[in-house]
């Protein structure tokens, strides 16, 4: 009886130990991966422990839109693991930690594992900063799904409905694609190209036709390649916006433009740029009154952006009722909202063009 008694202990220490070492490996594993990988772990766990708990903390999410830097991250990072190995359940981590392994064994960085985790969130890197945006429920959605999209032994990516090819090959050219052959280009099925037709320079303001604008659009009409325009702003106020949209509409006035004409926003890296201490809704309002000159000319008005730009620096509430061109260099769609355009890479190779050269694919038709 005593032997029975004394193995039932040494069993309960043995399974103690064992709970122990378990956990003690477990939190050693998320400390070596956080050190890594910034602020993915220390969300992760607090998210998965509210959903095993039940806790009310999404209210706060709400309220408070999350960025945390590296040194932030480090800073919370001892207490947070600590307190996370004693509330979550020993279930829940080793699920975290498993996907957290797979995705750091398949290449998969902090930004994807960030949006793996928060699949209600657009979680997006600004500065070395990591920021999440909750998807809105008042802009519109695209419709597209993700098994329709079909990549091609070419590295070209096409979109199909019921089995029939839906989407449209394009391109978007400026002077750094140099001289182009568009007999070529058309030849390898370019059905449209968006052509730069200036800019406005980031520190002096100055408007400058690109180079290459006429050669390119005589070149893509003459061989019924369907065209579009895109201007790179850098306008600072309303005035200059509709200067930017005034000249767009003087250059283009002597050609057959049958797709949209599109404002370029992106920002400016160098401190020294004009538009660098602009708001959100300052550019906002620059982006409408552009948009609304090329509408009431009779062209369709389009703007062109990334992730940053759409969810940063615009307010694309204000700007629900114009088509967007998106930029994002992935084969696989992160971004929930409605646009028509998708700009899937800048590392392209098309006939007639010697040099790299974004390339888009786009689902409707705007042409005649």
């Amino acid at each position: 009886m005593q032997d029975n008694n004394l193995r039932m202990k040494m069993n309960g220490k043995r399974r103690r130990r064992r709970e122990i070492g378990i956990l003690f490996t477990s939190i050693i594993l998320c400390l070596i991966t956080l050190f890594t990988i910034t602020v993915c772990m220390i969300m992760v766990f607090r998210y998965r422990t509210v959903q095993a708990q039940n806790v009310e903390v999404m209210n706060e999410l709400e309220e408070l839109q999350d960025t945390f830097t590296q040194e932030e991250v480090d800073a919370m990072l001892e207490k947070r693991t600590e307190e996370a190995a004693l509330l979550a359940s020993e279930e829940t981590q080793e699920e975290i930690l498993e996907k957290m392994k797979e995705l750091m064994q398949s290449g998969d960085g902090t930004l994807n594992m960030l949006r793996y985790f928060y699949p209600d969130e657009i979680v997006v890197v600004d500065n070395s900063q990591y920021l999440f945006f909750p998807i809105l429920d008042t802009l519109k959605a695209h419709t597209y799904l993700p098994e329709n999209f079909v990549k091609t032994d070419d590295d070209l990516l096409e979109y199909y409905e019921d089995g029939k090819l839906i989407s449209h090959k394009g391109i978007d050219v400026s002077r750094y694609q140099e001289k182009i052959d568009w007999e070529e280009v058309a030849k390898d099925d370019v059905e449209y190209a968006f052509i730069r037709v200036g800019i406005r320079g980031y520190t002096e303001g100055d408007i400058t036709e690109d180079p290459n604008f006429e050669s390119n659009i005589k070149g893509a009409l003459r061989n019924n390649i369907e065209t579009g325009i895109y201007f790179f702003t850098q306008a600072t106020s309303v005035e200059e916006a509709k200067e930017e949209a005034q000249f767009v509409l003087d250059a283009i006035e002597p050609y057959n433009v049958t797709y949209p004409v599109v404002l370029d926003v992106e920002a400016v890296s160098a401190k020294n740029a004009r538009t660098a201490d602009l708001t959100k809704e300052e550019r906002t309002e620059y982006a409408i009154a552009f948009c609304e000159m090329i509408k009431g000319a009779g062209y369709t008005p389009m703007i062109y952006g990334n992730l940053k730009t759409f969810l940063i620096m615009l307010d694309m509430e204000q700007l629900e009722e114009y088509d967007k061109w998106l930029a994002q260099y992935d084969t696989e769609l992160y971004f929930p909202y409605a646009f028509k355009v998708w700009q899937y890479t800048d590392e392209g190779n098309i006939s007639g063009i010697s040099t790299d050269v974004d390339i888009n694919i786009s689902f409707g038709d705007f042409g005649d």
